[in-house]
């Protein structure tokens, strides 16, 4: 009679502390952990973080490697393997303590598509003595709000528009009336990867695709006719020959 060997089932198994070194690995730990000769298990700890860095090559980019193999052995062996260990034993009580609470800032963002950094950096020139200096940071400030408008708002604004605000959110201190330093809209624009009339962009598009397959099919059309006429004439001549 022969006999029926048993299926082992994943479910049944011992569950695998860090799966991404896979059961033969978790079996080797576990067998070091059963050997009773320090000396033996030392050599099997060495041989298995051997086989750990090959399994795990993108590790070795890692800052602190070794110490981190070090770490997932002791994790696999659930703190249990007695070893000469290069690195300091990491405790369970260390693993599974929770970070701390990351306070989240709670500044409210007047304008949102200005961000919080264009903010204080208005209240940086407010801070400063008037002259030409103070001009010259608003300037710069008044500038870079025209991109993010255009960046994050919409295709258009008027220049006027980008000062008002400036001038909104600095509470009146930074007034310009020159316009003349304002980057150009469509240079931004180019810049950002929108070119021609914005509002006509998609219209432009759609004409330009339709354009193009006719034009391919009328390559292809052409190709075709340009085909069948050689073979035509190559058997006209065939025929000829043939006949005489």
């Amino acid at each position: 009679m022969s006999k029926t060997h048993q299926l082992e089932y994943n479910t049944e198994r011992p569950k695998m502390h860090i799966p991404e070194y896979g059961r033969n690995v978790q079996k080797m730990v576990d067998h070091a952990v059963s050997l009773t000769s320090k000396e033996e298990r030392n050599k099997v700890a060495n041989a298995i973080i051997k086989v750990m860095g090959e399994l795990n090559p993108q590790l070795r980019d890692v800052e602190e490697y070794k110490p981190k193999l070090w770490t997932h052995l002791f994790i696999m062996s659930d703190f249990k393997l007695d070893v000469d260990s290069p690195y300091p034993l990491p405790t369970r009580e260390a693993l599974e303590e929770k970070p701390g609470r990351v306070p989240y800032p709670q500044s409210e963002i007047k304008i949102g598509h200005y961000g919080k950094i264009v903010e204080q950096m208005i209240d940086k020139a407010c801070a400063m003595p008037e002259g030409d200096e103070r001009v010259a940071l608003s300037k710069i400030i008044a500038g870079l709000m025209k991109r993010f408008h255009l960046t994050f708002n919409s295709t258009s604004v008027e220049d006027q528009v980008i000062l008002n605000h400036l001038k909104m959110l600095s509470k009146g201190k930074l007034v310009l009336t020159d316009l003349s330093f304002m980057p150009n809209t469509n240079e931004i624009l180019r810049q950002n990867g929108v070119t021609g009339n914005p509002m006509k962009t998609g219209f432009s598009n759609n004409k330009n695709k339709k354009k193009k397959k006719k034009t391919t099919a009328d390559r292809i059309i052409k190709e075709v006719d340009r085909i069948l006429k050689v073979r035509i004439n190559k058997t006209k001549s065939e025929i000829i020959n043939g006949c005489i």
